[in-house]
């Protein structure tokens, strides 16, 4: 296995095909939102069809993340990463092409699995590839990129809304993927965990794969579908989306080369750095979703306008995500870890008034920029801690791990808390309608983001320095 100084040329190259290459899918889980609205009435979408839009991506990528790290971690990094960056632009092409929501969404449904191929193998290069030292500051420049493709997604998503067609925020991804395919095959070099080699075949587990993808899945439809929905099918889906999590559970401690191995969340910060991952990823995917839809509703921007709404949060992220990694090193994560999810709270409580007549500088920039703040502070040390806490031969799976419960988290919470706030079909395109829902979801997102600070502020106690 090669080992890599992080300032080299190489060094570089690998830091740039994997924060590209995450880069691209964080990117497409985003620049959707921008353009919701204008796919709704271009294909003649009802709401619950718009959140199948962004959750048939997240169900995907969320049931299969655990099984892209495993693969990467048994059969090559590299390919693995390889194979999920093309597959990705292949379906980006079938999302592009759709002519109606039913196809729209089953391209996503396809975005996704590949988007699960290539994610947890972007960090599993850097911290496989480069030197334990250069280690953490290399996952801070990575997360920071990363977060700049997440928040820059309502930007570039409204950039192409102005010029031409929301086909476009999909055909984008051609290129990108092309441009990772070639820097990857010729400066990233393979890895893999040889001990799981051997046996890579015989000991896949599959029975594993298929419970995480049901639980997802059914939990996901009873939670979607519960504005319009039958009574019957909705508790069926999700009686049947609960055994299987309890399935998975049962067989990832029985199996014996599992998934997810269980005995990782043995160490404590990796066990609470994850339940503050769900909470905090689970309340800023709903925020995105929520955000971006009540600017261009309720206060009556253009996509474009909406999207360079959230620049700023793109800057912070530019200039300070690297020095936010590299304090995490040297204090440890749980200042951070707390803080960050804080502010994000505060952040999103600040947005509650948005709506009709809102100024932009005094009623949104404000609390958009408490909330980037917050993303400076957590996103870094979230993810270096995961993979410090985790032995190098599991780091494809304890990545696959982290991004799983991110994904999983925003995708649970833009399936309930539309149902759950009172809005339904056509609710999206009036602001009277639209805007009551959008205050009572920002409420409970600034809870989620607050109880994951005082989760990590409990649990962190005695952290010391990141120990990549």
């Amino acid at each position: 296995m090669a080992i890599i100084e992080g300032r080299s040329a190489q060094g570089r190259w690998v830091l740039t095909a994997a924060a590209l290459g995450s880069g691209v899918a964080f990117l497409d889980g985003t620049v959707v939102n921008i353009a919701l609205r204008v796919i709704g009435t271009d294909l003649g979408a009802t709401l619950t069809e718009l959140q199948w839009v962004v959750n048939a991506y997240l169900l995907t990528l969320s049931a299969l993340i655990l099984v892209g790290g495993s693969l990467g971690d048994r059969f090559g990094r590299r390919r693995i990463f390889l194979w999920g960056v093309g597959g990705f632009a292949i379906a980006s092409v079938l999302c592009a092409l759709a002519q109606s929501p039913g196809q729209l969404i089953a391209a996503r449904l396809v975005q996704g699995v590949f988007g699960a191929l290539l994610t947890p193998g972007s960090l599993a290069l850097l911290q496989a590839s480069l030197r334990p030292e250069d280690r953490a500051r290399a996952i801070g420049q990575w997360s920071g990129l990363t977060s700049v493709a997440i928040v820059a997604g309502p930007l570039v998503g409204g950039w192409v809304l102005e010029v031409g067609s929301w086909r476009w925020i999909f055909w984008i991804n051609v290129p990108l993927a092309a441009a990772v395919l070639a820097i990857a095959l010729r400066h990233v070099p393979e890895s893999r965990d040889e001990e799981a080699r051997a046996g890579a075949v015989t000991r896949f587990d599959g029975p594993g794969a298929l419970a995480s993808a049901l639980a997802l899945a059914g939990v996901t439809y009873a939670l979607t579908e519960s504005g319009e929905g039958s009574p019957v099918t909705l508790i069926a889906a999700g009686a049947v989306g609960l055994a299987a999590a309890v399935a998975f559970v049962v067989l990832e401690r029985r199996t014996e080369a599992p998934l997810m191995p269980l005995e990782l969340f043995g160490d404590r910060v990796f066990s609470v750095v994850n339940a503050m991952t769900l909470l905090v990823y689970g309340a800023l995917g709903a925020t995105t979703f929520f955000v971006t839809l009540q600017l261009q509703v309720s206060t009556g921007m253009t996509p474009l306008e909406a999207g360079l709404a959230t620049l700023p949060i793109s800057g912070l992220l530019i200039v300070l995500s690297g020095r936010s990694g590299a304090l995490a090193t040297r204090i440890g994560p749980r200042a951070q870890l707390t803080v960050g999810p804080l502010l994000c709270g505060v952040g999103t409580l600040m947005l509650v008034p948005v709506g009709e007549g809102t100024a932009y500088l005094t009623g949104v920039l404000p609390g958009l920029l408490v909330f980037g703040l917050g993303l400076v502070a957590l996103v870094a040390p979230l993810t270096a801690s995961v993979l410090a806490a985790t032995p190098d031969r599991h780091v494809g799976v304890a990545s696959g791990i982290n991004n799983a419960i991110a994904r999983s988290g925003g995708l649970l919470a833009v399936a309930a808390l539309p149902a759950a706030v009172g809005l339904t079909g056509d609710d999206y395109l009036s602001a009277a309608a639209f805007t009551p829902g959008y205050e009572s979801a920002q409420l409970i997102c600034g809870a989620l983001l607050v109880a994951g600070g005082v989760v990590s502020f409990a649990g962190l106690r005695g952290t010391r320095q990141l120990v990549a």
